[in-house]
């Protein structure tokens, strides 16, 4: 599978990321691991993680994703052969301080993510989220350790607003310190203004690697949810149906729909594939649950959207 730069990181990847949102939470390590499986032996080398996965389920505290991928990887043998990425910032407990960008829980959540990940440098270290309390250059300047010490190798962000990305940029750049080489926006055909405008044009004026997240709209672009059929029974079926089951949804799925016909492919497919037509996107991040939806995902990066097709899409989500 022909890979593309991840931005300026000097890292190689294959444009379909797959996410491990789902590794310890609605796949269980069996599970995982066929589904990790999968993925690589379809060509696959670019992994998504993070620390707070999965901590929001309840009698869950977080890790349980990169500890699965560190038990798979070590299993495998083939730490080598893939990109792996995590990211840090979002609640690991209930106290101030186990949270944000400060160099104290940096240091701290680097060390527990190589550990539970069981390899000795992380390929791209992410802020899961902006950090308003703690000043860039802090920040900034922890990132920049890691990078020094080898323990990391680039540096991105997700949550991030362009003004704070250009922020940090030139704090980086004022310091000598290692900057933001990757940002990871929420994008898809039902979630466009995120990205689209500023951010967009920054990532590509600054050479920036872009892999965006909830590529399918948590599911909404997988055409399960029909006003015809009865609702899934997902945990997260309830918001799904609140932000996207509207007018607009049942139109954007009618095109999603049309160009799938046209092409003999899957919904998923056509809402993958045109995030991948996107000038400056490295990547969509989209997990799955089995070994099948990973190999659907993945047909999404041979699928080529014409320009009529691509025209349609853009028309039923403006």
């Amino acid at each position: 599978m022909q890979k593309r730069s991840l931005g300026r990181t000097g890292l190689e990847v294959v444009p379909f990321c797959l996410g491990g949102n789902v590794f310890g939470w609605t796949a269980d390590e069996a599970a995982s691991f066929a589904v990790l499986d999968a993925y690589v032996e379809g060509g696959g080398n670019f992994i998504d993680t993070a620390d707070t996965y999965c901590a929001w389920v309840d009698g869950y505290v977080g890790g349980e994703s990169e500890t699965i991928i560190g038990r798979w990887m070590r299993d495998r043998g083939n730490r080598a052969a893939l990109v792996i990425a995590t990211k840090l910032g979002k609640p690991m407990g209930t106290g101030p301080d186990h949270r944000g960008l400060s160099r104290r829980f940096i240091m701290q959540e680097v060390e527990a993510s190589l550990r539970r990940l069981q390899i000795d440098v992380i390929d791209l270290y992410q802020a899961h989220e902006d950090d308003q309390t703690t000043p860039l250059e802090e920040t900034m300047g922890a990132f920049d350790e890691l990078v020094r010490q080898g323990k990391v190798r680039a540096i991105g962000a997700s949550q991030h607003s362009p003004e704070r990305v250009a922020e940090a940029l030139m704090v980086s750049d004022q310091h000598g310190y290692a900057r933001y080489t990757c940002m990871q926006p929420p994008y898809n055909l039902m979630t466009r203004t995120v990205y689209e405008g500023a951010l967009e044009a920054l990532c590509q004026k600054e050479g920036l690697g872009v892999i965006t997240y909830s590529s399918l709209a948590s599911g909404f672009l997988t055409g399960k949810y029909r006003p015809d059929k009865d609702m899934p029974t997902s945990q997260r079926a309830g918001g799904i149906q609140q932000r996207f089951m509207n007018e607009r949804g049942w139109a954007v799925l009618a095109a999603v729909d049309r160009v799938a016909a046209e092409h003999n492919v899957t919904p998923a497919q056509v809402a993958l594939a045109w995030i991948l037509a996107r000038p400056g996107v490295t990547a969509p991040i989209a997990s799955g649950t089995s070994a099948e939806q990973v190999r659907e995902l993945l047909g999404a990066v041979d699928l080529r959207l014409s320009t009529d097709d691509i025209a349609a899409l853009n028309a039923a989500s403006a």
